[in-house]
């Protein structure tokens, strides 16, 4: 099998028995893989060069504990010697009075979800000030998020466990990262009449970051036409919401108490 940057981790496992050692070995990042639900939403979905920025390594990392096993490399799109990201200028002429500095560790330490502080703040940068997060891992749908809106990004890999993302917001058009509720929320009932029994249900409540979105973004690949998935949740997903309007999916919520909140989601 040959590798490159846009190989499935999923690939690799079903190619090679020993394949989930291997890749365990290149970081502790990699430990969930042994949990049988983890490893089929997590590999399913991730890439060699999504793997790199989650375990701050390099895609040399892979070829080196993947190439004892028979594994190939295309030299093209998996060079040997990776490349550090460029450094762009925003990050090189910024001051510090232009920094507003958000760490959110220690939150996730506590085994909660940073998302709406973090939301609140990004609401708060005034044009031409720059949000760094200081994080445990590069928060890949924020950075997409944001990007789309006309922020500049850029994330800085210290180490496998410190990741310094920064955002500078360029002008006042910038929209807000969350949805009104007052638009997601209308037509549930009728919704939920509409799809009767043909209701697929998952819980995602349990899930740590960034399970629930992989989860529910893999039962719609398979979903079909005339069913609607059923999900429960513990909050709105703000960074799904964008991804579901892409993917030509519509949906509706209901929040029913601090904690629990139900999504229905269904083909456009």
């Amino acid at each position: 099998m040959i590798l490159n940057a846009n190989t499935k981790i999923a690939a690799i496992l079903k190619e090679h028995p020993d394949a989930l050692e291997a890749i365990i070995r290149i970081s502790p990042k990699f430990e969930k893989l042994r949990n049988p639900l983890l490893r089929r939403i997590m590999a399913s979905r991730t890439t060699i060069g999504i793997a790199t920025k989650i375990c701050g390594c390099t895609p040399t990392a892979f070829y080196e504990q993947l190439k004892p096993l028979g594994f190939e490399i295309d030299a093209l799109t998996l060079p040997l010697v990776e490349e550090k990201t460029e450094v762009p200028d925003f990050i090189l002429n910024l001051k510090k009075e232009q920094i507003i500095e958000l760490d959110v560790r220690p939150v996730i330490a506590t085994g909660k979800d940073p998302l709406q502080i973090i939301i609140e703040k990004v609401k708060s940068i005034q044009v031409g000030e720059v949000l760094k997060i200081i994080n445990i891992f590069e928060p890949i749908p924020l950075m997409k998020r944001l990007e789309k809106q006309g922020f500049l990004v850029y994330a800085d890999v210290i180490n496998d466990n410190l990741v310094e993302t920064y955002f500078l917001k360029q002008n006042k058009t910038t929209e807000a990262v969350v949805t009104n509720k007052a638009d997601v929320t209308s037509g549930w009932d009728k919704a939920l009449q509409q799809f009767g029994d043909k209701l697929q249900t998952i819980d995602v409540r349990q899930m740590e970051m960034p399970l629930p979105m992989h989860t529910i973004l893999e039962a719609l690949e398979t979903l079909p036409n005339d069913t609607a998935l059923f999900v429960y949740h513990k909050r709105i997903p703000v960074f799904l919401l964008p991804e579901l309007a892409e993917r030509n999916f519509d949906y509706r919520i209901q929040e029913i108490s601090d904690g629990e909140v139900l999504l229905l989601i269904f083909k456009a």
